[in-house]
């Protein structure tokens, strides 16, 4: 096949799946340029890849692919920029115990209540997600959203276990004070 008739048939998968692409990637990332960037580039790939792909597989599975391994690329570079070093101090914790105006308040739920079903909550929940610093972010969605193993979040991410477990513990930290202030005290 020739290099046009290469481009007419990625021009023809862009109006086709242009619109998937860039939700799953902006339910990944949650920035909408980001996201877009990141679809153009998979098209991009599609089309430097186009004599390779030999139909194996279904166009969109391979696409999705492509744009999954942007997604990992751009997490892995920015892990790369903004590695958290394990210290034994911390905002929280003084000597191991909670510091008192820090320290986790009771929140008043209803028995019968869940809070996920709840769209006002999943968005606040979310706002404060997109909050964390880094790719914090990324680690929280992996493991808690998407359900990922730690494992397989430390190797898409190439991260340290040990790094991993810091992260965690001090998002799941901002996360609870994000919630306390703009859902509990509300």
């Amino acid at each position: 096949m020739n290099m046009d008739s290469a481009n007419e048939q990625v021009k023809i998968w862009v109006k086709q799946f242009s619109g998937e692409l860039y939700s799953w990637a902006f339910y990944k990332t949650s920035d909408k340029e980001l996201s877009e960037d990141m679809v153009q580039d998979t098209f991009v790939a599609a089309l430097k890849g186009f004599k390779a792909f030999k139909g194996e597989s279904e166009v969109k599975t391979w696409l999705y692919g492509i744009l999954k391994n942007k997604i990992a690329d751009h997490y892995r570079k920015q892990q790369r920029r903004s590695t958290v070093k394990l210290d034994t101090t911390s905002d929280y914790f003084v000597n191991g115990h909670w510091k008192e105006s820090e320290a986790p308040k009771e929140w008043a739920v209803a028995d019968e209540t869940h809070l996920l079903d709840d769209l006002k909550f999943k968005s606040v929940l979310d706002g404060c997600i997109n909050k964390l610093p880094g790719n914090w972010s990324a680690i929280i969605r992996l493991k808690f959203i998407d359900d990922k193993e730690s494992k397989i979040v430390c190797q898409e991410l190439e991260i340290t276990p040990t790094n991993y477990w810091q992260i965690i513990h001090r998002a799941k930290l901002q996360l609870r004070k994000c919630l306390e202030l703009n859902w509990f005290a509300a």
